[in-house]
């Protein structure tokens, strides 16, 4: 795998936990709400493999977990043997990815190598090519990617960033027909940041963001605001 970046001590991106995140390099998607747009765009330096697991072998005992974000990390093929020296080390893994791989998300739940994983529903299906900047997509992959989540034993949730400009709340309706039966969901807070792909958008505003989360209790098992 191609790391870009790291993370070495995060108490945010793995809730209860202490975690290194590494993050891949690529992604299929051009988001241009997208906070890594240097990762998704894969500009900047490959970390050296042979210092990042040096780095885990001492903190052992101290970090909980690995989180492995991007970019996209199941675009990489060798994820599964990236994944699995990690967890020969004895760490718990969080997979954060945007579910268009979903044979490589199967492929690490059956052989145990996740043991968390985060799943990105950026919109609802006849807006998501539009929400991702891509001219197509195939939705099928989102859709199996969330029924296998959904359908493992492995802790999970899918989130959404809202953006007054993509969503509103009919939208949020049908992607809590997606995803219901889901552990958790949440609705995230957009922050228009530097490494942001494109600049200009509109966060949507705490009373309307509770309002629609209402549409997902009883959907899934927690729901929650993140960063209002």
């Amino acid at each position: 795998m191609k790391i870009y970046g790291i993370e070495k001590f995060s108490m945010v991106d793995w809730d209860g936990k202490i975690v290194c995140t590494l993050f891949a390099s690529g992604c299929n998607f051009r988001c241009p709400f997208c906070h890594n747009a240097s990762l998704a765009l894969s500009e900047g330096n490959e970390l050296d493999q042979e210092e990042i697991f040096d780095f885990l072998e001492k903190r052992k005992g101290l970090l909980d977990g690995v989180c492995l974000s991007g970019g996209e990390p199941t675009l990489h093929h060798d994820i599964e043997d990236f994944v699995g020296k990690i967890k020969a080390m004895g760490y718990k893994v969080k997979l954060d990815t945007n579910g268009t791989n979903p044979k490589a998300v199967k492929g690490l739940i059956e052989k145990g190598l996740v043991d968390y994983i985060a799943m990105d529903i950026k919109n609802c299906p006849h807006k998501y090519a539009s929400t991702v900047g891509v001219s197509s997509i195939t939705l099928d992959n989102i859709l199996e990617s969330v029924s296998i989540i959904k359908s493992s034993s492995i802790p999970h949730e899918f989130r959404t960033t809202l953006i007054k400009e993509f969503h509103n709340e009919e939208d949020m309706k049908l992607v809590a027909s997606i995803i219901e039966g889901c552990d958790g969901y949440f609705l995230q807070h957009y922050v228009d940041r530097d490494s942001c792909i494109s600049h200009g958008f509109t966060p949507i505003d705490k009373a309307t963001a509770e309002d629609w989360l209402n549409h997902f209790n009883g959907k899934a098992k927690r729901t929650a605001l993140r960063g209002y």
